[in-house]
């Protein structure tokens, strides 16, 4: 028979440990649509779109756009300044990609095609837990 604080003793343990598992299995991130129903193309404002949004570790960016006419690249910060398409950090062609955020911190995204990163199609996020 368990005594009084035992008991306690033991629903507690249960507690920190359902919490502890609930934080481990903690469900998926949000879907962010770049450039909502525009979707990843010329002629929008992607700083202007970031604003009154948060990006977390878990959440997506969801890159909608013509395979014909665009792609994403992402990039590091010198690359996203200077819209340099060398040394890319991944390349994404499928016309709808979803690509995790998977680090705290800085992330940069251009359009590699034509003249199109120049002409202001390039994304930057800051990514929180």
């Amino acid at each position: 028979m368990l005594h009084q604080g035992s008991w306690f003793s033991s629903l507690i343990t249960l507690s920190v440990i359902f919490s502890l598992l609930s934080l481990m299995l903690k469900s998926e991130g949000a879907n962010h649509t770049v450039g909502d129903s525009s979707g990843w193309q010329l002629m929008t404002n992607y700083t202007n779109w970031t604003q009154g949004r948060e990006f977390h570790v878990g959440d997506a960016l969801v890159f909608n756009y013509n395979i014909d006419e665009h792609n994403v690249m992402q990039v590091n910060s010198t690359a996203y300044a200077d819209c340099g398409r060398d040394n890319y950090i991944s390349l994404f062609t499928t016309g709808n990609d979803s690509i995790i955020m998977s680090e705290v911190g800085e992330h940069w995204f251009i359009c590699a095609m034509y003249d199109h990163c120049e002409n202001g199609q390039k994304l930057s996020i800051n990514v929180t837990l």
